[in-house]
């Protein structure tokens, strides 16, 4: 579970250049992944929303792929130049096998950043299409943060819940990208 937001960093916005990238390459596999995590919650926000930080966890991109895909993921993965790295979560017991890839990508200022993606395979994951693409399905997606994911403080998880509860609509609701009361 994730630690309590410091509420005096409220406001802080991801930096384009991390969105950017995120999208320039799930566009390249766009057909064959499952999208979770906040990267879930960012498709499921409404278009153009602010990129707050406390609102989607952009750190890393959180993937699904199923079994048949993989080998053709791996591929523009490594064609991309991704590689594979070590992560204390190989040791962690899982149903999903689990793989995790970075890259290290220079930007305009002599500044480096890294991509990384965490990559589950599963073959039988509930998902919803948004603008095609493939996203966890809200309900699921909420399951996962007792296992898979931690960011459960982030304002969408929190909006999530909230609206699930009162069976209001989730897919575009401002809230998961608003700033909480």
């Amino acid at each position: 579970m994730g630690a309590p937001h410091n509420k005096k960093r409220y406001g802080e916005k991801w930096p384009d250049y991390r969105i950017n990238q995120g999208l320039e390459i799930l566009e390249k596999i766009k057909p064959l992944v499952i999208i979770s995590g906040g990267w879930a919650w960012h498709f499921m926000s409404p278009k153009n929303h602010t990129e707050y930080k406390h609102a989607h966890d952009h750190k890393d991109i959180d993937l699904f792929v199923n079994p048949r895909n993989v080998p053709q993921v791996m591929t523009i993965l490594l064609a991309e130049n991704f590689k594979k790295v070590w992560t204390r979560y190989y040791n962690r017991p899982s149903n999903e096998n689990f793989r995790r890839y970075e890259k290290i990508v220079s930007l305009d200022d002599d500044r480096e950043t890294r991509i990384t993606i965490d990559f589950f395979e599963s073959a039988n994951l509930p998902f919803i299409l948004i603008d095609d693409w493939q996203i966890v399905r809200p309900d699921k997606l909420l399951s996962f943060y007792s296992n898979i994911h931690s960011s459960d403080k982030c304002w969408a998880v929190q909006a999530a819940i909230a609206l699930l509860a009162l069976n209001k609509e989730i897919i575009g609701n401002k809230l998961l990208s608003e700033k909480p009361n």
